[in-house]
């Protein structure tokens, strides 16, 4: 019988995959006569709302429904992002290319099309990736070169800094911004929605335990939430704080780091990662705290909104600016 179910998965999932080939093959080719023919090889006809009207008009009386307007100019999209077809992937679905298409960066057209290739993102995944703005905040850790290459290749993981994000983004625990919840209250909400968290904290992390005790001196800490990183291959400590990140949390956290560097780590493991997270950070403070610390630690901040996506990617864009500029001088 297991024989039986395995045979019926296997087949049902490619016929799932060639039924999809087909529709983004057949998409691909409405987008293209769109171009071609209707709009004699540009990319806007002269009449341009209009055309999309009249087509979809006349697809939807014949074919019904999935020919509306908007659908009609994301099939003309593909084309243009796509014009030769064997460069579209057949690892995404139409829905896929239904809420990447929209996205008007080149570049982080790019990354999230290789992102969710690479990590397997489900629909409704990537439209909470894109919403958050990942990968401007990813970006916005790195240099000229570092943003190009994560537009190229997706996110690369080969070193700490590659898993942190500024900021974290928790919109999906619905917690007011401003209520007299405590800080046991965030890493619960973390902890009961630990599938939206390690989407957030992206690929590689295990989740090992929350409030995870250490004793020194017969005295017991209790450090907030352990992860491993199967990638990066060491424990991934994180520490919340409601408001602002002090200096007494950043020691706290080294005296952690030092703790499972002697006692936890075993042979094969690299030297573990800290991570502060706290409402708000001073960074000329974090500086000064973290200045001749050898542990790998971070500070960083969360939120618990949707994050202005145009002022993130404006600073993306003073980012490239910035160092085009340094080149030149």
């Amino acid at each position: 019988m297991q024989k039986i179910s395995s045979i019926l998965k296997n087949n049902q999932l490619k016929a799932y995959q060639a039924v999809n080939t087909i529709l983004v093959e057949t998409y691909w080719y409405i987008g293209k006569y769109i171009v071609d023919f209707e709009q004699d090889g540009k990319q806007k006809a002269i009449y341009g709302n209009e055309l999309l009207s009249t087509i979809s008009k006349d697809l939807k009386t014949q074919y019904g429904k999935g020919f509306s307007k908007s659908n009609l100019y994301l099939m003309r999209q593909l084309y243009l992002k796509f014009p030769i077809f064997q460069t579209v992937s057949g690892k995404l679905s139409w829905s896929h290319y239904a809420e990447i298409l929209p996205v008007s960066n080149d570049l982080a057209f790019k990354f999230y099309l290789n992102q969710c290739e690479q990590e397997k993102w489900s629909v409704r995944e990537l439209k909470r990736q894109i919403d958050s703005g990942l990968f401007e905040r990813i970006a916005l850790s790195k240099d000229k070169k570092g943003v190009l290459s994560l537009a190229q290749e997706g996110q690369n993981i080969s070193q700490p800094e590659d898993i942190i994000k500024n900021p974290y983004i928790f919109e999906f625990l619905n917690l007011p911004e401003k209520q007299n919840w405590l800080e046991k209250d965030l890493e619960d909400a973390l902890v009961n929605k630990l599938g939206q968290f390690l989407l957030e904290l992206g690929k590689g992390f295990a989740f090992v335990g929350k409030q995870y005790r250490i004793t020194l001196d017969n005295t017991h800490f209790y450090i907030d939430l352990v992860f491993y990183h199967r990638i990066l291959k060491c424990f991934v400590l994180i520490e919340l704080k409601k408001g602002r990140v002090n200096h007494q949390d950043i020691g706290q956290m080294n005296l952690y780091l030092n703790y499972f560097k002697a006692e936890e780590s075993t042979e094969g493991d690299n030297p573990p990662i800290g991570i502060v997270l706290g409402a708000d950070k001073n960074d000329i403070l974090v500086e000064y705290a973290t200045a001749g610390i050898t542990n790998q630690l971070f500070v960083s901040k969360y939120q618990l909104y949707l994050p202005n996506k145009e002022q993130l990617q404006k600073e993306v864009e003073l980012l490239l600016n910035d160092s085009i500029q340094e080149i030149k001088d």
